[in-house]
């Protein structure tokens, strides 16, 4: 006979390898800070795991989901506009209500964290615990994902305002050397390999997360070196964690919003709501660490990293509350 499925955890944020990461590499930083000759070395590693890491990325993505994804312009539109145009509006509303209380380079960082696309897997994740449309869900994140390589940083130049004034073309060729390139070079190649990488599927999943911990602690030992420390009193913390704890809310609710007036089904509203309102550190950490100098860089991404936890936090609970009915 066989054995009843296990019920899910309330919590399975909690089994998230991806969180303790992004702790060790924060804590790491805070510790023992990478600077000097040091910080040169660690930013080089960074930079070719980066690029390993979208090399890899453009051999599993298929380019017959890309090719699914575009046919079915009725959803994908919708979602590129929300997750592009809303959620860009959304993070510049929230840098302005930032502006007084916190450093200047994290309210940017609310601006920073509306231009990025969502995410791959808890997307793909919640949307199945919700019992939204799953084949949706995985293909939207995927073609989010891969606009996001092209949109978010031109994107962010167009709305960052003073921030982004240093991004001039020495960024762009970063981003086309760095991301872009190797992505297309996986994709050229990816019938060779998606098979390979299929089979070994954890340890691709432990690639995006050394590389994502590594641009997080050399972004965060810049901030350290800059003084992190000693510029945040408890209350600035408190209010960071205020005020992406709200744009969160109003993402999750616009986002569940839109899909209703779009007279979505249930299962693709689902789908839509965890893939419009979460946003990617797998795509917003390297890419903070090619756009900014490390001095700058754990300032900016000091919203997501706390936003990309609040969604591990808030997605469980929801999402089986999705499946219940509610």
């Amino acid at each position: 006979m066989s054995r009843p499925a296990a019920a899910p955890s309330r919590f399975p944020f909690l089994s998230d390898p991806m969180i303790a990461v992004l702790v060790f590499s924060t804590v790491l930083a805070l510790v023992l800070p990478a600077a000097g000759e040091a910080r040169a070395t660690a930013t080089t590693v960074s930079n070719v795991g980066i690029f390993v890491l979208f090399l890899v990325n453009g051999m599993r993505i298929r380019r017959s989901e890309i090719a699914k994804g575009l046919a079915n312009w009725r959803y994908f539109g919708p979602l590129m506009l929300f997750v592009f145009g809303v959620m860009t509006l959304i993070g510049l509303a929230f840098g302005k209500l930032a502006a007084p209380w916190l450093p200047p380079l994290v309210a940017v960082g609310f601006v920073y964290l509306g231009c990025l696309p969502s995410t791959v897997q808890s997307a793909t994740s919640y949307t199945s615990l919700a019992n939204g449309n799953v084949a949706l869900s995985v293909v939207g994140a995927a073609l989010i994902n891969i606009a996001g390589v092209l949109i978010s940083a031109p994107l962010f130049a167009a709305v960052g305002g003073g921030a982004a004034g240093d991004m001039g073309s020495g960024a762009i060729i970063r981003i086309v050397l760095i991301l872009v390139l190797p992505f297309a070079i996986g994709q050229a190649v990816q019938d060779y390999f998606i098979d390979k990488l299929i089979a070994h599927k954890s340890t691709a999943a432990w690639l995006d997360r050394a590389v994502i911990g590594i641009a997080v602690y050399v972004a965060f030992s810049g901030a350290v070196e800059q003084g992190l420390a000693t510029m945040f009193a408890a209350a600035d913390w408190a209010a960071l964690v205020v005020l992406v704890l709200a744009m969160l809310g109003l993402a999750l609710g616009t986002a569940w919003g839109t899909a209703g007036l779009l007279g979505m089904p249930r299962p693709d509203r689902i789908a839509f709501l965890f893939a419009g309102s979460q946003k990617s550190v797998a795509i917003g950490a390297p890419l903070a660490a090619i756009l900014f100098p490390p001095a700058s860089a754990g300032f900016v991404i000091a919203p997501l990293l706390l936003y990309h936890l609040a969604q591990l936090v808030l997605a469980a609970p929801l999402a089986m509350r999705l499946a219940r009915g509610g």
